[in-house]
């Protein structure tokens, strides 16, 4: 039997889905092998952008005064004529 509370929102749809269609007992086989599949899948893919940002934001991991704050920021590309760069803005 499969821990429903440990999965996220899509992978209980999934479960419910392969329930619906195929059964009780098969569909959790199927699940339990979906997701092992697609529990290595993930570990794999890592975004190359994010991890940029990381790089970026490492000269600040010892720097007490810089905060981000429980909401965070979004970063975007700056939109405009003669505009260029990125524009970071609270969340809020």
């Amino acid at each position: 039997m499969t821990d429903e509370s440990m999965l996220t929102k899509g992978q209980l749809r999934k479960l419910n889905a392969l329930r619906k269609s195929i059964g009780n007992a098969i569909a959790e086989e199927a699940f339990a092998k979906w997701l092992e599949a697609n529990a290595k899948h993930e570990k794999l893919v890592k975004d190359p952008i994010a991890q940029a940002i990381e790089k970026a934001l490492d000269l600040y991991v010892d720097d007490k005064t810089f905060r981000l704050g429980r909401k965070g920021y979004v970063v975007r590309r700056a939109k405009g004529k003669g505009s260029s760069g990125f524009v970071a803005e609270k969340v809020n």
